[in-house]
């Protein structure tokens, strides 16, 4: 690893898989059992803990559906466009 953090917690170069990342370093608490678990999966697969543990949240998160946007879209109207949204917002500003 290059250019691991020191107390100031700052992201660091890493390299890992064939790429040059910047990644943010967090702290997991894990129960025993599961900790276990992990060693033994990295052991097995040749792998670091952390690269195990960023697969795995990657493909969780990219599995989970987005959630809808609520507001873009709620109150669409043909006849009034952004432009016309800006300028009535530019004039209630104004008007303060």
């Amino acid at each position: 690893m290059l250019g691991v953090p020191g107390a100031s917690g700052r992201a660091s170069r890493a390299i890992y898989g064939r790429m040059h990342s910047t990644v943010e370093k967090t702290t997991l608490y894990l129960p025993p059992e599961l900790h276990r678990a992990l060693k033994e999966a990295a052991r097995r697969e040749r792998k670091s803990q952390a690269e195990l543990i960023r697969e795995a949240l990657a493909r969780y998160l990219s599995e989970k559906a987005r959630p809808p946007l609520r507001s873009i879209g709620v109150a669409e109207d043909e006849a009034l466009t952004g432009r016309d949204a800006e300028r009535w917002l530019e004039e209630a500003w104004r008007e303060r």
